[in-house]
Parts: C-alpha cells; structure tokens; sequence
C-alpha cells in the first residue's frame, strides 16, 4: 500500500468531508468480518492510510477484551500473539498511554517502547517498518477504565498517521459501530451454524492454496509468490484461479476477505484477563 507524506492527500484527491459521510454511509453496511476488513482497507484507509489494524471489544459474556488483527504486511509470530492478547504488556502500555491521554487520540512512538521487557515487540515493529502508532478507544460512561473498544493503527508512513488524530477522532464513532456491529452478528452467526472443520473442507482450499492466500493477504505478486515457495509463477497463476473459483471470489481481496470470513486465514483468539463486572 502506497501512502503519501502530505495528510491533506490522504484521501486520493477526495475532499476529506466528503470522503468522511462516504465512510460513514458505507459502515452501516458492515455486518461481518470480512466486510470491516474489505471497509478498512477502502473507504478507511484512504483518511487513515495503514498497513496494520488491531480492534478490540468487550465482551461482557466473556468478560473480557478481545483483539482481532488485520494486517497487510509480515509480522513476527511473536508480535502478532502480543497484539491479539491484551495481557501483553505491549497492549498495556498502548492502552495506559491513550488513558494519559484522557480518551484522545494518542500517537504513540515506537521508540518509546524503551523497557528490556518490550524489546522484542519494539523491534519486531520497526522490523515491520512501523515508527509508531494512532490509538483511540471507547470508554463506558463515567468510567473512563473501563474500555469499551480500543483501536491502534499503524502505518509505514507513521508521520502522516500521527497527524490524522483527528480524523480519527471524527471517524471513531463510525469504526466503533461498525465493528460492534459486527461482533454482534458474529456472535449470532457462531450461535445458529458454527463453522465445522468438515464444512470448510467441502471448498477444497488445500494447504497450498492457504499458504497462496496468506501470501495475497500481503499483497504479493504471483512471481514474489512463486519465489517464496520455490515453485513457477504459472504454477502460482493456476492456484490462484482455483481459490477464485472455490471462494465464489472475483479477485484477490475478495478471496482474502471470504477466506478470513471462513477463518481459513486465522489463529484463535487469545484468552485475556477478565476484569470485574459492574452492575449499570
């Protein structure tokens, strides 16, 4: 994804009004996951350019927060546990910073991420090519610790993201309802018709073709595929028309998003700590 260093051009020559009430109309629309991915990475990444999106929400069944990652360029293993789970002290030190912050947007540098203890987060980011990071979150009503929603993005051009807080700011009430919306409707698809292993084995995605689409979540070409996994970029061609078919997709991030709606792409979610349940 290619990002520019002036925050006025965010938007590919929109008006940033305009292209604000388009982002809006279009998050009523998002009701599964794969649609918030296909949204953030359209209608939200032309005001909010990025390459990694962490979002997080309550569940007040679990009790407990929850992250779910969405990223466009390699992670360290390592990385993506300590950004899916809350405990992490990563997520932590994220979400006392926006909590000093009293519930703005926070643009957070990587560099600060000082303690021996964060090191190998900070240096798997700046692996990543992220200098820093925009978080901004939701709170219940007059408790501020409390969060609601937490949402940290990052981008390779991080001087552009850390001026576009309040874009942010004007966009939150939008990318908190929207992904509300969706864990909603997650939750009541999961309760009527939980995927079944064998119900994702009636596509026939094989192995290889997973390991394709992980590489086109990247956006890799079919030769930088090809590359990777040491076989010819016809052969690479010929397995992305399979998954196409097989995923009813048109094109490749159609394929993505259908594959994360199917979880094909996705490691569980990890356990996070509950917090006490307050009546009201």
């Amino acid at each position: 994804m290619t990002t520019n260093n002036n925050p006025a051009a965010t938007t590919s020559q929109d008006d940033p009004v305009e292209a604000i009430v388009r982002a809006a109309e279009s998050a009523l629309t998002v009701r599964r996951r794969y649609q918030f991915f296909v949204w953030t990475q359209s209608y939200l990444s032309r005001l909010l350019p990025h390459q990694l999106a962490v979002c997080g929400s309550y569940d007040r069944s679990a009790r407990e927060l929850l992250f779910d990652v969405f990223n466009s360029v390699s992670l360290d293993p390592v990385l993506m546990d300590a950004l899916g789970d809350n405990r992490s002290l990563l997520m932590q030190h994220w979400q006392a910073r926006w909590l000093e912050a009293r519930g703005r947007p926070a643009a957070i540098a990587t560099a600060d991420l000082a303690f021996a203890s964060l090191g190998t987060a900070r240096d798997a980011l700046l692996a990543a090519g992220f200098d820093g990071v925009l978080v901004h979150g939701v709170s219940r009503p007059q408790r501020p610790q409390e969060i609601e929603s937490f949402f940290i993005f990052a981008s390779q051009d991080s001087t552009t993201l850390a001026a576009l807080g309040s874009r942010l700011e004007l966009l939150l009430p939008h990318i908190h309802g929207a992904w509300q919306r969706v864990q909603a409707v997650e939750r009541d698809v999961v309760g009527i018709s939980a995927p079944q292993p064998s119900a994702i084995r009636v596509g026939g995605v094989t192995q290889r073709e997973r390991e394709i689409l992980s590489w086109l979540r990247e956006g890799k070409s079919n030769q930088q595929i090809a590359e990777e996994l040491g076989i010819s970029a016809l052969t690479v061609k010929n397995h992305v028309q399979k998954i196409l078919r097989k995923l009813n997709a048109a094109n490749r991030a159609q394929a993505v998003a259908q594959a994360m709606s199917l979880q094909l792409l996705d490691r569980p979610v990890l356990s996070v700590l509950p917090r006490p349940n307050h009546a009201g």
